[in-house]
C-alpha cells in the first residue's frame, strides 16, 4: 500500500508539477538610489542550490527605495524613500503585496516616516509593527501593519535630542534599528550623538516605551550606525560609521553594557574610510562589516559564550562602496551591494573559517542600496 501511494505521489508530481514542493528559491529584492538611471526596486529569482540570479526587472517604480524589508509571512514588501518629491510631513514609507508565483509587487499605500530622509525600515518578528529611522531629523517613528498588509499613519515618534557633535555629527541623526527575537525589545542607532537608544515594545497594542535610562553613550566620534543582535540574544554588535570600528555590547533586557571595541580597517590602511552595514552569521560564529573606502567587508570570529570578538581579516568585494551586505536564509552566502561600483556580488560563506569566495555571480543595477530575500512559492 505504502508503494503504491508513493508511485502516486511521483505521477501526481510529474503530472501537476505545481503540486511539488517549492524548489527552495528565493526573490531577491534590491532597493537602489535613484538619482542617477536607477528607477526604484529591482528584483532577481535565486537558486541557492547553484548561486545563480535570473532577473526579474524593475518591480516597483519609487523614488529612492534605499531600504527594503519584507514581512515575515513573506507577503508584504516594505521601503522608505529616503528623498522624494510627494512628501508627507517630511518622506514616506511605501507598502507592496509580493505575488508568491512571479515575485511582482502590487503598490497598496503610502504613509509618512514621521521624519526627513528615512535611512531603514524594519518589521518587527511579530509582523504588525514597522519601525523607521530618519538620518535627517533623528526621529525614530513606529507604524502599524494592518491585516491587509497596508500601513498606519506613525502611532510613535520619538525626537531624539542632544548638541552638534562637529562637522560631521551636527545633530541627531538616527540610522539604524534591530529587534529583540522576542519582539519585546528594540535599539536604535543614534549616529549622530554617538548613542544607542533601547525601547520596550508591544506590536499587538501598538506600544513602544524608552528604556530607563533610554540610552547609552559612545566615545566621541563614533557615529554608531547600524546593529545586529547575536542569535543567542545576549550580545548587541554595533558599526560605527565615523571611526570604523564595532562595538560589543553585553544585553540584559533593554540595558546595555560595552564589552569590546575594535577596528574594522587592517592595521596598515591610510587612507578614508566610513562602515556602512553589519551582518552575523545564522549560527552566530562569523560577523561581518562593510567599509566604503577600504572597500571591503571585515570578518571576524565570535565567541557565543562571551560575545566578543576576534579580527581575522578583510576581504574585497569587488566593487566601490560597499553600502549594503545581506546574509541569504540559507546562511550560505553573503550579497554584497556595491554602490559606487553599480553592482551587487555573491559571495559564498565557508562554514568552517567564514571566509567569503566570490561565486561568479554579479549583476549590474545602478546605485544599490538595501537587498532582502523572500522565499518564492
Amino acid at each position: 500500500m505504502k508503494r503504491f501511494c508513493f508511485l502516486i505521489a511521483l505521477l501526481v508530481a510529474a503530472v501537476f508539477p505545481s503540486a511539488q514542493k517549492s524548489s527552495g528559491e528565493y526573490f531577491v529584492y534590491v532597493g537602489s538610489y535613484t538619482a542617477a538611471t536607477s528607477k526604484g526596486i529591482y528584483a532577481w529569482k535565486f537558486n541557492p542550490a547553484t548561486g545563480a540570479l535570473a532577473p526579474l526587472g524593475l518591480v516597483a517604480e519609487t523614488p529612492n527605495p534605499a531600504h527594503v524589508w519584507a514581512s515575515p509571512n513573506g507577503k508584504n514588501l516594505y521601503t522608505v524613500n529616503w528623498q522624494a518629491s510627494d512628501m508627507v510631513k517630511g518622506d514616506t514609507v511605501s507598502a507592496y503585496a509580493i505575488d508568491p508565483k512571479t515575485g511582482a509587487l502590487t503598490f497598496l499605500n503610502k504613509v509618512s516616516a514621521g521624519g526627513v530622509q528615512p535611512n531603514q525600515v524594519v518589521v518587527d518578528p511579530t509582523g504588525k509593527m514597522a519601525v523607521a529611522v530618519n538620518y535627517n531629523t533623528g526621529t525614530m517613528s513606529a507604524l502599524a501593519i494592518d491585516t491587509d498588509g497596508k500601513l498606519s499613519e506613525p502611532f510613535y515618534i520619538d525626537q531624539h535630542t542632544g548638541q552638534p557633535l562637529s562637522s560631521r555629527q551636527p545633530g541627531p541623526r538616527a540610522h539604524g534599528v534591530v529587534f529583540s527575537k522576542d519582539a519585546r525589545f528594540m535599539y536604535v542607532a543614534e549616529l549622530g550623538l554617538d548613542r544607542v537608544y533601547s525601547y520596550r515594545i508591544d506590536p499587538a497594542r501598538r506600544v513602544v516605551t524608552p528604556f530607563d535610562p533610554p540610552y547609552v553613550t559612545l566615545k566621541g566620534g563614533s557615529g554608531p550606525r547600524r546593529l545586529q543582535l547575536h542569535p543567542n540574544g545576549k550580545f548587541l554588535y554595533v558599526n560605527h560609521e565615523t571611526d570604523s570600528m564595532v562595538s560589543v555590547f553585553e544585553v540584559s533586557g533593554g540595558s546595555l553594557k560595552e564589552i569590546q571595541s575594535l577596528s574594522t580597517l587592517p592595521p596598515d590602511h591610510k587612507g578614508n574610510n566610513t562602515t556602512a552595514e553589519i551582518q552575523i552569521d545564522r549560527d552566530g560564529k562569523f560577523l561581518y562589516v562593510s567599509n566604503r573606502g577600504h572597500d571591503s567587508v571585515t570578518l571576524y570570529t565570535v565567541d557565543a559564550a562571551k560575545g566578543t570578538l576576534t579580527y581575522v581579516e578583510n576581504i574585497p568585494t569587488l566593487g566601490r562602496t560597499p553600502r549594503n551586505i545581506t546574509i541569504d536564509p540559507t546562511n550560505d552566502y553573503l550579497f554584497a551591494a556595491n554602490q559606487g561600483g553599480d553592482d551587487v556580488v555573491v559571495f559564498r560563506i565557508d562554514h568552517k573559517t567564514g571566509h567569503l569566495t566570490p561565486t561568479g555571480t554579479q549583476v549590474q543595477i545602478s546605485q544599490p542600496g538595501g537587498i532582502y530575500f523572500v522565499k518564492a512559492r
